[in-house]
This record gives structure tokens, C-alpha cells and sequence, in this order.
């Protein structure tokens, strides 16, 4: 039997890679989720009740954008130990220190019972789920880029990305359920909190899954022929592939700020200022992340034909127009135009996040690919994510108006477009060919990827 082609892996144990990083980053987006949706929709009464109700929903939502400050730190720590002692290890690792902190905000006493000490809480959770989400992606989307081959990379790496999708709809869904069949009383006394506890059943089921998971073997070729003295992978990662890092985290802007504005600002926008009522808000996230979770495979795999470029280029050029389009839907006050505005938003924004986990894990090579992928990431998130509900919300507090808020999406877009248009076209690439040579100085230096 002929041994695999240097840079591939035998796919034998593919759809077993595929379906864990599946299913946990489902669980991990789900636990950050949920967190999002709630500071939404009952964060601001809980743990900041002496304001008005949107001054309320902006403090939730700055706890919310403080996890993601905590994401890079994950990302550089992550991505250190995962270059030097493996991706599955930090993988589990990201998924138990998720899961504890969500469940242990569904224990958390509010404002009323403890005072202040509530939301410093809260905010300290949030902490530890962005520590662990910032190296959670990294490490899952590698996996399975590892595992497989070039042909198929962009398809086979698009699995993990739906996880967000997934995991947005398990939370809007849960939520969804617990307000259908409680009373608005009920649901603030203690039915918020079941989704949240659910965290710890989730996380038993992912750890199982998880567990009996291979090793990349790209990386097991890449520690069998590591130098004794190897530099740190941060080190080599600002030296060498400073360039990818500025790509990816270009790439991101409109990726990023369109889905938490999409997802997560419109459920604040269309309870307050459109006059939905909770349930047909998080209906419509429902409906748009259904239809998201059955795109992204296929933007993906459209992505091994075409190139990640152009599809990536589709999406932040549409993502950027239809946020113009995106609040007017909402306006009209028909349920039916708040889920078209959603999906058609989400349809624009998977033809980014599919091809994004094939497209950075060819930018960088195998023993930085870990820290590279997640600095570039998760550094975006700060600028991009973290704000965006925040910044959306005050935009809409100090204007009046959405048009600001279209005006800011359709500026990360641009910068988007620009970024990828620097970026080399990488569909193909031998990830094993990403390798690092000798410079004349005696550092080492990133082959550039080539189509």
C-alpha cells in the first residue's frame, strides 16, 4: 500500500476529525452565543437595572465586548503550546474552561441579591470564555486542514465554521423555547438560566467525542524534524509572517463586525426600536442561521473550484451594500422582511467565514500555523466583534438613526476587500510546502503559499 503524498493525511479517519471539531465548536459558539443573546435580551434588567433599557443593553453589551479583549491572550497562549505539543490537547483544553465558565454564569446571582458584585462576576466569566474561544478556532479548523488534502481543504475546513451557525442556533433556539413557554416573570427569575446550565451536559458530550481523535499528522511530522533549538512560534510568527497576519486580520473586519450586527445588535434593534416582540426577533436569527449552517460547506467547496479570493471577495462586497438595505427591512415591522434581511446578511457572511479557515491555514507554515491562524484571528476580533454590538448600539442611541450603523458595516467591508485583494491566492497550496527556510541571517523564513 503506497503512503500518503507528503502533505496530505490519509483520510480514513477524515469525517471522525470533521465531526469533532464540528460538534465542539458548535458547543464552544454556542456557550459565547448564548452569553451574546442574553445581554441582548435580559442582561441589562439582571445585572444593570438602575438604568434606562437601552443604557442597560449598552453595559451588557460591554461586558460582552470584554470577553473578546480576552481572545488574543487565548490566542497567544493557544497557539504557543499548540504548535509545541499539539492541537487535540488545547482543544480539550479551550473546552473545558468554556463550559465551566458558561455554566457557572447560569449560577450567578443577579444585581438584586449581591449588588455590584454581580456584574464584576459576570465580567470575569466572560473573561474566561474569551480566553478560551481565542484558542479554540485555531486549533479546530487545523485539525481538520491537517487531516485532509488540497483538492477538498476549503469544503473538508468549512465544517468547523459552521459550528458558529450551529451553535448560534442551538442558543437563539434554547432561548427561543424558554421564552415561548414562560412568562416574561418566570423567564427573568430563573428560565434564563437553564440554557446556560445545559452548558455542562454539552461539554460532557464533546469531551467524548474529542478524545478519541488523532493527532494532526502534519504536526507529528513537524516535531519529528523540529531543531533543538527552535525560536518561540510568536517569535517566528512576527518574523516571518507578519504579512499573512495582517491579511487575516483585514480579512476579518467585515466578517466579523457584519455578523454581530447581523446576529446579535439586530436583536436589540428590532425589540426596541422596530417594536418586535423577543420571540419573532429570535425567530428570525433562528431561521437565518439554519440556512447559514446548510451554505457554508458549499461556499466552501465552491472555494476548492474558484479560489478563496473571489468568493471571499463576493461576500465582503455584498455584506458591505446589503447593510444599506439590511435596517430598512427591519423598519417595515414584517416579520417576513426582518428574515429576509437576516439570511440574505448571513448568505453574504458565509461566503467569507466558509473559505476562511482554508484560506489562513495556507497562509502559514505548519510549526507557526497554530499561532499565526489565531493571532491573525482573534487580534481582528478586538477591533472588529468585540465593539460592534457596542458600537452599533451608541450609534443608534446618539443618532436615531441605523444609517450610521450601515455607513460602519460598509467601511469594514472596504477594508476587507482591500486586504484580500493584497492577499496571494493560496487554493491548492501543499501545506507541508509551507515550509520555513534558511535566511541568509539564519532565521527562519515563510515559503510564500502560491496558487
Amino acid at each position: 500500500m503506497n503512503a500518503p503524498a507528503r502533505g496530505t493525511a490519509a483520510t480514513s479517519s477524515l469525517p471522525r476529525v470533521v465531526a469533532a471539531s464540528l460538534i465542539g465548536t458548535t458547543i464552544e459558539w454556542y456557550d459565547y452565543f448564548l452569553y451574546g443573546t442574553a445581554a441582548a435580551l435580559v442582561f441589562g434588567k439582571l445585572f444593570f437595572p438602575n438604568t434606562d433599557p437601552l443604557t442597560g443593553t449598552l453595559l451588557s453589551f460591554l461586558t460582552y465586548a470584554i470577553g473578546f479583549a480576552a481572545r488574543p491572550v487565548g490566542a497567544l497562549v493557544f497557539g504557543h503550546f499548540g504548535d509545541r505539543i499539539g492541537r487535540k490537547r488545547l482543544l480539550v483544553v479551550s473546552l473545558l474552561l468554556m463550559g465551566g465558565s458558561t455554566t457557572a454564569i447560569g449560577l450567578l446571582p443577579t444585581y438584586d441579591s449581591i449588588g455590584a458584585a454581580a456584574p464584576v462576576l459576570l465580567t470575569a466569566l466572560r473573561l474566561v470564555q474569551g480566553f478560551a474561544l481565542g484558542g479554540e478556532w485555531g486549533g479546530a479548523v487545523l485539525l481538520v486542514s491537517e487531516h485532509g488534502d488540497r483538492r477538498r481543504r476549503g469544503f473538508w475546513a468549512s465544517w468547523p465554521q459552521g459550528g458558529a451557525p450551529a451553535g448560534n442556533l442551538l442558543a437563539a433556539g434554547v432561548l427561543s423555547l424558554m421564552t415561548a413557554v414562560q412568562s416574561e416573570s418566570a423567564f427573568l427569575a430563573w428560565g434564563w438560566r437553564v440554557p446556560f446550565l445545559l452548558s455542562a451536559v454539552l461539554v460532557g458530550v464533546g469531551m467524548w467525542i474529542r478524545l478519541a481523535v488523532e493527532e494532526s499528522p502534519l504536526f507529528r511530522e513537524a516535531v519529528a524534524n523540529r531543531p533543538e533549538a527552535e525560536q518561540a512560534p510568536l517569535v517566528g510568527v512576527l518574523r516571518n509572517h507578519w504579512r499573512e497576519v495582517l491579511v487575516a486580520m483585514g480579512a476579518r473586519m467585515a466578517e466579523n463586525i457584519s455578523y454581530y450586527v447581523m446576529t446579535t445588535f439586530v436583536l436589540t434593534y428590532a425589540v426596541t426600536h422596530a417594536h418586535f416582540d423577543k420571540q419573532s426577533a429570535l425567530n428570525a436569527v433562528l431561521i437565518g442561521s439554519a440556512i447559514q449552517f446548510v451554505l457554508i460547506p458549499l461556499f466552501g467547496a465552491l472555494s476548492d473550484r474558484v479560489g478563496r479570493k473571489p468568493v471571499y471577495l463576493v461576500g465582503a462586497v455584498g455584506v458591505g451594500a446589503w447593510a444599506f438595505v439590511f435596517f430598512g427591512l427591519v423598519d417595515t415591522h414584517s416579520f417576513g422582511q426582518l428574515v429576509l434581511a437576516v439570511t440574505v446578511g448571513l448568505v453574504f457572511h458565509s461566503a467569507m467565514y466558509a473559505p476562511q479557515a482554508a484560506f489562513f491555514s495556507e497562509l502559514f507554515a505548519t510549526r507557526l500555523r497554530y499561532s499565526g491562524a489565531s493571532i491573525g484571528a482573534q487580534f481582528a476580533s478586538v477591533a472588529a466583534g468585540a465593539p460592534a454590538p457596542l458600537i452599533a448600539t451608541a450609534l443608534l442611541k446618539d443618532y436615531g438613526s441605523a444609517t450610521p450603523v450601515s455607513v460602519y458595516v460598509a467601511i469594514a467591508a472596504a477594508v476587507t476587500v482591500l486586504a484580500v485583494l493584497c492577499a496571494r491566492e493560496t487554493r491548492g497550496q501543499d501545506l507541508a510546502e509551507v515550509a520555513e527556510e534558511a535566511s541568509p541571517d539564519g532565521a527562519a523564513v515563510g515559503k510564500p503559499a502560491v496558487a
